[in-house]
């Protein structure tokens, strides 16, 4: 029979993180290694920053023995989430903490360049104001409004990031950051970050973001669902019965997108307003740009946005209705910035969801407007990023590369 090695200082580092070990006596115990291999393996980690040793835990009898922790203060990470319009970028530390953390507009439109350096400016500004320097920085995670090929960190080219050409995010950050690149949708940091805040227990979350644009992204057993091809969640483009009179800016016609996401909304209530005010005589308004303005105008009530915004929900709670079908998540989370309209947006997307999705695929569903509304984007980076360090394979490279050829 093949031999099995004893665990690394990687695998007793998961151990910790999960929770299942605290002190040194438990890590012999789940184990089964000397004390003496278990103490070489903690000091290692305590050595190269992964762990501190501090407070007590109750004792069986004897010496109470120390608690093992996440050196969660021994370095940081640097996440963004970089949506159509707006951009928000964070300074995290191991633990999820954020330090500083700021948001500004942006438009990802303007191409690969501007916007990668509009991270780039904030990373550099809050490192500063969280008081950390570059050396502390052990890797970067960036959200895009668009699909991005894992193997090689390239875009995906979308109507909305048309003019990236096939850009490659990983290369240009890793230019000028240290530690691991993590480029991804931005739908599936958002359904990462609000997995990580979601009650124990949860095992499969689906995020919707409805903004700009339409897109998913799948959580299973704290994994993001990328695809053969990473495309897994793009329903924006999902072609609707009935809406052939309705073009999408990706050429198609009756894409979800194009019929109930935020500009789809804004187009519509921008022509509305204009009818009116021919209608009544009066002169033009100036009308709707974005999806802010939809959301300004359902909170003061106005009525065909109201109207449009439901109309909305019912759209999405059909394409939305046959993604709980095939995922059956315990949690269905509605986010972006047409999700600040509330009840309006959520009341019509649950109506057709229940009615619709199989009773199996509902029984116990939850579905509501996420916990960390707009920063999910950047906790879900952070968290992606950091089991890319906390990792045992790249904990175990590490100690060996500290230790050097002789060890």
């Amino acid at each position: 029979m093949p031999q099995v090695s004893a665990p690394s200082a990687g695998q007793l580092l998961q151990l910790v993180r999960q929770g299942r070990a605290r002190t040194r006596r438990d890590l012999m115990e789940l184990t089964g290694l000397a004390r003496s291999t278990v103490a070489q393996r903690v000091e290692q980690l305590v050595g190269a920053g992964y762990l501190r040793e501090g407070g007590v835990d109750v004792s069986s009898g004897g010496r109470r023995p120390n608690l093992l922790r996440i050196d969660e203060g021994s370095a940081v990470v640097l996440a963004a989430h970089l949506g159509a319009t707006h951009g928000r970028a964070a300074v995290v530390d191991l633990a999820g903490r954020t330090l500083a953390e700021s948001a500004g507009r942006l438009n990802v439109a303007d191409g690969a360049e501007p916007t990668l350096a509009w991270a780039t400016s904030r990373f550099h500004t809050l490192l500063a104001e969280a008081g950390r320097s570059m050396v502390e920085v052990c890797g970067v995670g960036v959200g895009l409004p668009c699909p991005i090929d894992q193997r090689t960190g390239r875009v995906i080219p979308t109507p909305i990031v048309a003019g990236w050409h096939d850009h490659d995010v990983v290369s240009t950050l890793s230019a000028q950051f240290p530690g691991p690149i993590v480029a991804d949708n931005d739908a599936n940091l958002m359904a990462l970050g609000e997995f990580t805040a979601s009650e124990p227990g949860t095992a499969t979350l689906v995020l919707v973001k409805v903004g700009t644009g339409i897109g998913a992204g799948i959580v299973e057993e704290g994994r993001v669902l990328h695809g053969a091809g990473g495309a897994a969640g793009e329903i924006g483009h999902i072609r609707l019965r009935g809406y052939d009179d309705v073009v999408c800016v990706c050429g198609s016609r009756g894409c979800l997108a194009a019929v109930a996401g935020g500009a789809a909304l804004a187009r519509d209530l921008t022509r509305e307003l204009a009818e009116e005010s021919d209608a009544a005589g009066r002169e033009s308004v100036s009308g709707v740009l974005e999806t802010a303005d939809v959301v300004r105008l359902v909170n003061a009530g106005d009525p065909a946005a109201v109207r449009r915004t439901r109309e909305a929900g019912l759209v999405l709670g059909e394409v939305i209705a046959t993604l709980v079908s095939v995922t059956n998540p315990g949690v269905l989370i509605v986010s972006g910035g047409l999700a600040r309209t509330g009840e309006h947006l959520l009341s019509g997307i649950r109506e057709v969801v229940y009615r619709v999705a199989q009773n199996r695929s509902t029984r116990g569903l939850r579905i509501s407007e996420g916990l960390l509304g707009e920063r999910a984007g950047v906790i879900g980076a952070a968290s992606m990023v950091v089991d890319r360090v906390l990792a045992a394979e790249a904990v175990d490279a590490r100690i060996a590369a500290r230790r050097g050829p002789t060890g």
